[in-house]
């Protein structure tokens, strides 16, 4: 089984075009450092507290080697949440 390093980095406040510059370095990095023989390329998972899908799709970041998440501060109602769930699982096909 091949394995891959995950870098997770969390901001505490809504993503900013500029988090993506900062974490660039971190994956590259362990790339040239960490990476063992037969392993895959580092990814990068940016975990912000708001996300703005529009700007992750402007900076082609739903389909490289960072990603952005978003974390919840607080519980969405059911019904938001199921919707979300839904969401993930029509992206997820798409991406399979």
């Amino acid at each position: 089984m091949i394995g891959r390093l995950v870098l997770i980095e969390l901001k505490l406040g809504e993503f900013e075009p500029q988090d993506k510059g900062q974490t660039e370095l971190y994956p590259r990095w362990l790339e040239k450092y960490e990476k063992a023989e037969g392993e895959e390329s580092p990814v990068a998972l940016i975990l912000c507290a708001e996300k703005s899908q529009e700007t992750i799709e402007l900076m082609k970041l739903d389909h490289g080697s960072i990603q952005v998440g978003q974390y919840l501060t607080k519980m969405l109602p059911k019904e938001v949440l199921g919707e979300k769930v839904c969401r993930w699982q029509l992206l997820m096909q798409r991406n399979s």
